[in-house]
Formats: C-alpha cells, sequence, structure tokens
C-alpha cells in the first residue's frame, strides 16, 4: 500500500470584468479572477496538491498558457488530473483547501463548492474540506486586490 501527501498553492488578482470562480462555483462580485483559464485558485490549488501527491509535473506543465486552455473551466482541466489519478489506481482519502479572500466572504457558499468538487473528483462529499479566511487587511489580498488558496490532500494506492 502506498500513502501519499500533496500540497498545492495558487494565487491570483482580482479584477473588474472578470467572473470569481471558487471550486467550480461562480460566487457574485463586482470583481474576479486574472488568470489565463477561468482563475479558480482553489481547483488549482487542489490539482497540483494532487498531482504532487502523485509526483507528476505540476499544472503550468500540463496546461500551458496557450490558446487551448485560454479561459477554459479549471473544472475541465480537474478532470483530467481526476483521470490521471485513476488512471495510476490512486484513490482520494482526502484534501483540506483554505480560501484567502478578504472580500466577499463565501461562507454561504462552501457548501455547494464541495458538493461541485465532490463531483468531479468523483469522491464523497466527506473527503472535501474547505475553509476560508481573511488576511486581517494585510498585503495585496488584505486590500482586496487577490485571492489565493491551499490545498493539502492524502491519496492511497493498493498494491
Amino acid at each position: 500500500m502506498k500513502i501519499r501527501i500533496g500540497n498545492g498553492y495558487d494565487t491570483h488578482p482580482l479584477i473588474d470584468g472578470r467572473k470569481l470562480i471558487l471550486g467550480g462555483v461562480h460566487i457574485p462580485y463586482k470583481k474576479g479572477v486574472d488568470g489565463h483559464s477561468d482563475g479558480d485558485v482553489l481547483t488549482h490549488a487542489i490539482m497540483d496538491s494532487l498531482l504532487g501527491a502523485m509526483a507528476e509535473k505540476d499544472i503550468g506543465h500540463l496546461f500551458p498558457p496557450n490558446k487551448n486552455n485560454h479561459n477554459i473551466s479549471s473544472m475541465e482541466l480537474l478532470k483530467k488530473v481526476v483521470d490521471i489519478l485513476h488512471n495510476k489506481k490512486f484513490m482520494i482519502l482526502n484534501i483540506d483547501t483554505t480560501v484567502i479572500l478578504e472580500s466577499p466572504k463565501i461562507a454561504s457558499y462552501i457548501s455547494k463548492i464541495r458538493e461541485a468538487l465532490a463531483c468531479r473528483l468523483k469522491t464523497n462529499i466527506d473527503k472535501i474540506s474547505v475553509k476560508a479566511t481573511t488576511n486581517d487587511k494585510l498585503g495585496f489580498i488584505g486590500k482586496g486586490k487577490g485571492v489565493s488558496a491551499l490545498s493539502s490532500c492524502l491519496i492511497i494506492k493498493n498494491d
């Protein structure tokens, strides 16, 4: 039996004229995430944690910023990472995440985000944790200019 842990991190600026997508869920807000894809920092952090646990290359290598990936849904990219996970015969034991965002408050969206992620990850919702915190008005996040996400995962492979 192989048990692996992985960590992921992503951060993007918030700008006018884009949607704020977290874990595949649109959060109504006056600003959105600037990124080559839809900029879903939460999904990006989860993908990198899973890829790291499998000792694969990161999402920048798998999904480079080219015309094929421009404005693509990060949930579509996550589907490809899940395919790699299953092809390598790994199973998710748990994923623990934190979104760092001064505003808007996302507590009322966390259940919906967990459901969307569990569905795309093809796992039970009780294996997915999504937490949110602010940066106490410090730094670019605290000034409302960005959003970050952290993810840790534990996966297992029965040999």
